[in-house]
């Protein structure tokens, strides 16, 4: 099961870049970059239809946000559920932390902290709820195509290929899964964002892309594989 966090922060590139990195660790990403948009995403999915469980298995929250502070949000997670929140913040006062961490914070991460030490305090955290963590996948190697995600290497019979950060965020994703089916709407959510759900025409154009650069023979894939109506499959490397 692929755990989902909600990353709230309005710094365009600092959400950018860790949306990549969630991505890339395996986790589901949905961002938003205000309070407002924040109460609205948890509230519309805050329970599975099936399960009555919550639908984030964690929140990466900031507390400086164009139309509140983050704290408010915090208060809202708790009065519902236990999910895990981590605050990111440039407030390093130990008054500040003591106070979020007494309202319910999970954990608190001073700004600017690297993307290693953040995965590794939500790993903690995700244990800490008993949720199962895999362990990555960073690697793939099948039929001449070799992929290591954690140096954002790509190459095919030995010739090294370059991707764009979308061609390789999507890819990513489809490494993460390998074997597995994932939906149009499911692609588009994790490496494009929410509000991309319906453009399934950048999934084909992408899908092409890829195709160019990995398959032997673009127009018959033999890795890249549709699924009709559906979405789109890596093969299986042991397939």
């Amino acid at each position: 099961m692929t755990l989902r966090v909600l990353l709230v922060e309005d710094d365009r590139e600092l959400r950018a870049t860790l949306r990549e990195a969630l991505l890339l660790e395996g986790y589901q990403a949905v961002t938003a970059v205000s309070l407002a948009e924040a109460n609205t995403i948890f509230g519309q999915t805050q329970l599975d239809s099936n399960t009555r469980a919550p639908m984030f298995d964690l929140v990466l929250l900031d507390l400086g946000l164009p139309d509140g502070d983050g704290e408010e949000f915090l208060s809202t997670v708790r009065r519902r559920h236990s999910t895990p929140v981590i605050v990111i913040s440039a407030r390093d006062t130990d008054r500040q932390k003591i106070g979020l961490l007494d309202a319910g914070a999970d954990d608190y991460l001073v700004k600017p902290f690297s993307v290693g030490e953040m995965l590794a305090r939500i790993r903690v955290a995700l244990r800490h709820k008993g949720n199962p963590l895999r362990a990555s996948v960073t690697h793939y190697e099948k039929a001449g195509v070799h992929i290591d995600l954690a140096d954002h290497r790509v190459s095919r019979d030995g010739q090294s290929i370059h991707l764009t950060p979308t061609e390789f965020n999507l890819l990513a994703r489809l490494v993460r899964s390998a074997g597995q089916v994932v939906t149009h709407r499911q692609l588009l959510a994790d490496v494009w964002g929410q509000e991309f759900i319906e453009h399934t025409h950048y999934l084909r154009l992408y899908m092409g892309q890829l195709r160019a650069k990995l398959e032997a023979t673009p127009a018959e894939p033999q890795l890249l594989l549709t699924e009709p109506g559906i979405g789109y499959r890596l093969l299986d490397a042991d397939a």
